[in-house]
């Protein structure tokens, strides 16, 4: 028997297949204009060579999931990413998530349930988007920055709102700031963003970092350097949500 998992994200879209001990398949495509198009190619593909009655649920997540006409159910981005996140190491107590527009702290239980959480959606600032659109003035992309970033003093950089945080580094750029330097202080300030968040809400141990942001090791390193904890990180940082739909749907607490 199996499940399936459906993450509808702003910039991308990840599904998972699951037999209620491992993940079987998973994929990860961009969103695109069409998060229904997008997300039902994506259920199509996992269900690939699956008699329909060896499926026992299919689960929809992410900002999409309310155009999901194929899914059983749908869950919430946090409920799923508490139950993906407690599935692969059930330590974890606090759950970093940066997605492509927004972030959210949460704090679990010992049983993978959501005991606290606070959300930033209101704006793109230390998001995936704050950092694709940076990246992109230095002529870089999000999978590059580490390169440029790595064993560079970071700038400040005081504009978290994307708009000034553009015209601040096109400035910096302009004063001839090296543009490592300037990675470097772009990676900072999502970390500084981050962390405040982190500590509006309750670091308890074990902390774990989801969504694409947390492949930047860059990254990583200056969160974990900030809070002075070890940050937890999944072999796909990507997929948690839909991992966490796809364990709900095969009924695993």
């Amino acid at each position: 028997m199996y499940s399936i998992g459906v993450d509808s994200g702003s910039v991308a879209t990840k599904g998972v297949l699951f037999d209620g001990e491992k993940i079987v398949k998973k994929i990860i495509v961009p969103t695109g204009w069409s998060p229904m198009t997008t997300a039902n190619e994506v259920y199509e593909k996992l269900k690939e060579g699956i008699p329909e009655e060896e499926i026992k649920k299919v689960v929809g997540t992410g900002y999409g999931r309310g155009v999901m006409d194929f899914a059983d159910k749908k869950v919430t981005e946090i409920t799923c990413h508490s139950k993906g996140i407690h599935f692969i190491n059930n330590d974890v107590r606090t759950i970093l998530d940066i997605g492509g527009q927004d972030s959210k702290v949460i704090n679990l239980d010992a049983d993978g349930n959501v005991v606290n959480f606070l959300m930033n959606d209101k704006c793109a600032a230390g998001t995936g988007r704050f950092l694709e659109v940076t990246s992109n003035i230095l002529g870089s992309d999000i999978t590059k920055i580490d390169e440029l970033a790595k064993g560079n003093n970071p700038v400040n950089i005081s504009s978290m709102c994307t708009v000034f945080a553009e015209s601040e580094i096109v400035s910096l750029l302009a004063q001839n700031v090296p543009t490592g330097e300037v990675a470097a202080g772009i990676l900072k300030s999502i970390a500084n963003k981050s962390t405040s968040m982190l500590s509006r809400g309750e670091i308890v141990d074990k902390v774990a970092f989801t969504g694409g942001l947390a492949k930047s090791s860059e990254l990583v390193r200056m969160i974990s350097e900030i809070i002075g904890k070890e940050i937890f990180l999944a072999e796909d940082t990507q997929i948690i949500g839909a991992l966490g739909a796809a364990v709900i749907g095969f009924g695993r607490r």
